[in-house]
């Protein structure tokens, strides 16, 4: 019985070994090819934890955005916390966090050092408006995908318009028109949001 036990064990072990394992590799390459940061990054992100693994549905991935904007931090890190804390508890949130950010903190420090000696270089300008209109594009489909969710419910535009949501798409329109012609404080268009969603579906 006992051996029973210890095996058992050991095979909980080993599997946690192994998810804390693949929580670091796909963090590693989150942080390692998040070109441009923030929203240019969320394509990626949902590519590996909502359809490669099934850690996340496209819903919950989605909230983790909304919460994201709210809470300090990147979107990339704070996203790396919150899968790594539901798969894998405390010690998940650690390794997928430390896994999101440290080829960033080696590579700023190369690049500090490197743009310091060629900060003149046309062909480093160049690469770097390269890098800037490509992460333009990424941007523009994350939001697009927020977007469609927030106002059908899925995260594609194939399919009937019949759970079109009317409320989301006033209060999208509202907060976009406060947002550039009064340059409302973001903060305050998240709390009036937030008080309108628990009024609106609650």
């Amino acid at each position: 019985m006992d051996k029973l036990i210890l095996k058992k064990e050991g095979w909980v072990i080993l599997e946690m070994i192994k998810l804390l394992i693949t929580l670091f590799i796909t963090f590693w390459q989150i942080g390692s090819f998040s070109i441009g940061g923030g929203y240019a990054i969320m394509p990626l992100i949902q590519e590996e934890i909502v359809n490669k693994f099934g850690w996340l549905t496209i819903q919950e991935f989605t909230d983790i955005i909304t919460i994201s904007q709210m809470t300090p931090g990147p979107l990339s890190i704070n996203a790396s916390t919150f899968v790594g804390i539901r798969i894998a508890g405390t010690l998940g949130a650690i390794v997928a966090t430390f896994a999101c950010v440290i080829t960033g903190v080696f590579l700023s420090i190369f690049l500090f050092n490197f743009f310091k000696k060629h900060n003149d270089v046309e062909e480093i300008s160049n690469i770097l408006k390269g890098l800037r209109s490509t992460s333009i594009g990424l941007i523009t489909a994350s939001a697009s995908t927020i977007i469609i969710i927030a106002l059908l419910g899925r995260s594609t535009l194939q399919g009937s318009l019949n759970n079109f949501n009317i409320i989301a798409a006033i209060v999208f329109s509202i907060s976009l028109f406060l947002l550039r012609k009064y340059k409302f404080n973001p903060l305050t268009i998240i709390l009036i949001t937030g008080f309108l969603g628990l009024f609106f579906y609650i």
